[in-house]
């Protein structure tokens, strides 16, 4: 019988944007367009049950989108 595996969606949050970062630079940024609110419902709706969410601007000290990771939490809490 196959292990169980956890697949665990990540939404990295930079200046309010989802954005991937090539190798952790910030100079190689892919941006995605939507909400990242929305993006979290997305993959709830997908059954996703943690989704990891980092936000950027703190961890490089540029910034903050606690207002945003709240939000995500708050829709979460249900």
């Amino acid at each position: 019988m196959p292990a169980a595996v956890d697949i665990i969606p990540a939404i990295d949050i930079r200046v309010g944007q989802v954005v991937r970062l090539v190798q952790g630079d910030t100079r190689q940024q892919m941006t995605f367009d939507g909400d990242p609110v929305q993006y979290a419902d997305g993959f709830a709706a997908a059954g996703a049950r943690w989704i990891h969410v980092i936000d950027l601007d703190q961890a490089f000290g540029e910034g903050d989108n606690s207002a945003i990771v709240s939000a995500i939490v708050a829709r979460g809490a249900g």
